[in-house]
């Protein structure tokens, strides 16, 4: 029978669980994938807002730290010293079956989540009906592009086919484009 807890007892779980995430993430974190991780995906947190509040106040308390403002809310957020430490006296206070089911969902799906973070993609609408899309790749620890390529595209539809196809293709399109431009020798 699962425990009722105080609305208290409740966002020391949350705050918890944003940490546990982090530390078995590995990597810095932007807030939508924290917030798609824990709320959106999984049931962790139950409610969104909540979450986003929880990043921002562990933030001002130093237990996780901002890198950088970030284009479009791509700042990262990592776990401070003081947040390891914290994670480490009360871990335990996350039920054992939840820290087991984010420990399964990360080990699965811990490149989706990194890679969503690494290769974003945007549309926006012109006068004329067209669509500018703008393509980026981001390196793990830096919060702002090392690679942005904008295209116009005559549709949505295209623009969309352009962003579905960014995902799998951006590691290639960077590799061929970087070879051309840039001598290595």
């Amino acid at each position: 029978m699962d425990k009722i807890l105080s609305d208290k007892e409740q966002i020391v779980l949350d705050k918890l669980i944003v940490l546990f995430v982090l530390d078995k993430m590995e990597i810095p974190l932007t807030e939508d994938s924290i917030l798609d991780t824990c709320s959106v995906k999984n049931n962790w947190i139950e409610n969104y807002m909540d979450c986003k509040a929880i990043i921002h106040d562990m933030t001002t308390s130093n237990l996780l730290y901002k890198l950088g403002d970030g284009e479009e809310g791509k700042a990262l957020f990592s776990l401070t010293y003081e947040g390891r430490e914290c994670l480490s006296y009360l871990y335990r206070r996350i039920p054992f079956a939840t820290r087991e089911n984010i420990s399964q969902y990360l080990q699965v799906n811990k490149l989706n989540v990194k890679s969503s973070q690494e290769y974003t993609a945007t549309y926006n609408k012109n006068d004329d009906g067209s669509y500018n899309v703008i393509l980026r790749i981001y390196e793990p620890l830096i919060s702002v592009p090392m690679f942005e390529l904008k295209i116009k595209a005559p549709s949505r539809q295209s623009a969309n086919e352009a962003i579905h196809k960014w995902k799998t293709t951006a590691p290639t399109i960077y590799e061929i484009i970087y070879e051309k431009l840039i001598n290595i020798d």
